[in-house]
């Protein structure tokens, strides 16, 4: 966590408080990359890419499908791998995921549900489709963010919130239109379940076509808007459509939006993390000696291994 003092990244514009405007400006607009992850995920990335400082602590976004799933009894996924320094949060909208890692966390997430893991010191994890879903085959749609840490917690014991749908609170939109589900920080008085090492704020948006809505987030917090599905209109009459993330500047507390069709979207928002930033793969640190000690420590097997697989 910073001192709480406002320090723009060197690489950006500054606007001062004098330049505040009504709603706050926009960055860019991205259109994701599409990949594979694994045998099982068809994945959307808008980040990493060219905007990922004026994001922080958010460092990706993988979002799967919505993609069909045939019935079988081998489960996809992605096989164990390892990760150290970071978050990932998980965000399932449809299907149901299956996760396990080698601090010995084990947990099924289905629609709704939000799955918190802090690799933290270093761990192994495999998350495939749960079983009873592959058996029965569907659709599967879920984003993946993963999370910077602050420099004295890259090293903190590996941990993991398994959040139900049921524990996550929602604030209604003014006029009884949408809802806004409250992962983690606060939003209009309303406290989110995530523990996080730094202040974030992470919203799960649902609107109906026609909505509209002014979020207000602290102003020196980075906010982003991820589009699930649907479509808004932006400030200076700018579009937004479905797997586009967009970036804001720090010129206002507010960010104004209408929805112009049946809408999800996730707000990023956070205070950046103004620390060095040294990643290679599965591991985030803030050197590069830090990656090569990571490195050589999966190598060796300190991040530990699964019993049942030997």
């Amino acid at each position: 966590m910073t001192d709480g003092k406002y320090r723009p990244n060197n690489f950006l514009p500054s606007y001062p408080p004098t330049l505040a405007m009504s709603s706050r400006r926009i960055f860019q607009i991205i259109d994701g990359n599409k990949k594979q992850v694994g045998d099982g995920f068809d994945v959307t990335s808008p980040m990493p890419g060219p905007r990922i400082r004026q994001l922080s602590p958010y460092l990706l976004i993988d979002h799967t499908g919505p993609m069909p799933v045939a019935p079988t009894e081998q489960p996809l996924g992605t096989p164990p791998h390892p990760h150290r320094g970071f978050e990932t949060v998980t965000v399932v909208y449809q299907g149901a995921l299956a996760h396990r890692d080698t601090a010995g966390h084990r947990g099924t997430l289905g629609p709704g549900d939000v799955q918190w893991m802090t690799a933290g010191a270093g761990l192994l994890h495999e998350e495939r489709h749960a079983p009873e879903f592959a058996r029965q085959g569907g659709t599967l749609e879920l984003l993946q963010l993963w999370v910077n840490v602050p420099r004295r917690d890259k090293m903190a014991p590996p941990r993991y919130q398994n959040i139900r749908a049921a524990a996550i609170p929602a604030v209604p939109v003014a006029g009884g239109q949408g809802t806004i589900r409250v992962v983690a920080g606060s939003y209009a008085d309303v406290v989110g379940p995530a523990e996080t090492f730094s202040p974030i704020t992470l919203l799960d948006v649902h609107l109906p076509a026609g909505t509209d809505l002014t979020l207000s987030l602290p102003a020196a917090y980075n906010v982003g808007l991820y589009l699930v599905k649907g479509s808004i209109r932006l400030p200076d009459n700018r579009p937004a459509t479905t797997k586009q993330l967009v970036v804001f500047g720090w010129d206002s507390p507010d960010v104004q939006l209408s929805a112009t069709e049946d809408t999800v979207l996730l707000v990023l928002a956070g205070e950046p993390i103004e620390e060095p930033l040294a990643t290679y793969g599965p591991f985030v640190m803030n050197t590069n000696q830090e990656l090569v000690q990571a490195i050589a420590d999966f190598e060796s097997g300190g991040m530990g291994t699964f019993p049942e697989d030997e």
